[in-house]
């Protein structure tokens, strides 16, 4: 793959809110989560672990920690979770598993779109309930809910960024 390619993919993963009414396929999901096993990780600790939920019983579960309608229609949702036994921290004791599984996911929604789905990163919901649905022990945390699927509309909107000159200094801080 070469940049213009690289940059395609990217420009047309954008959030999915509105599903096709239909099911994903077991080896797409796989594949998504292999490229998701390739990110980076700070010392190569590699603290993340996915929770994959399709049946419609789980699904109707992790429904309740967060709410807004569209999020019902998803037909399949991963939850990305850190390890604070594993994710590495730094002296001055900033734990680094939220930017580890910040880039991991990151892979897991470019390989959905490179496979024609549609994800949308989901923060606001509530994380001690879904400690709870998912049963899941002190150390493992949940960090974002990633409904997957196939989009109703593939075309995304176009997206606002700021010009790089905003946003980049050369050789130390320039404030804007």
């Amino acid at each position: 793959m070469n940049y213009k390619e690289l940059k395609e993919l990217v420009e047309k993963r954008y959030s999915v809110r509105k599903f096709e009414d239909k099911k994903v396929e077991k080896e797409k999901i796989l594949e998504v989560l292999d490229a998701a096993r390739f990110a980076p990780s700070a010392h190569n600790y590699q603290p993340w672990h996915f929770v994959v939920l399709t049946e419609e019983d789980m699904l109707e579960k992790i429904q309740s920690v967060y709410e807004p309608q569209w999020f019902k229609a998803a037909p399949a949702v991963i939850v990305a979770l850190v390890d604070h036994d594993k994710s590495w921290t730094r002296d001055d004791g900033k734990d680094h598993s939220d930017v580890d599984i910040g880039i991991t996911v990151d892979h897991l929604t470019l390989a959905a779109t490179a496979n024609d789905l549609g994800t949308c990163w989901v923060c606001a919901f509530d994380a001690e309930k879904c400690k709870e649905v998912l049963e899941l022990p002190e150390n493992m945390e949940p960090v974002t809910l990633i409904p997957i699927g196939y989009p109703k509309y593939p075309e995304a909107k176009q997206k606002i960024r700021e010009d790089l000159d905003t946003m980049v200094s050369w050789e130390g801080y320039l404030e804007k």
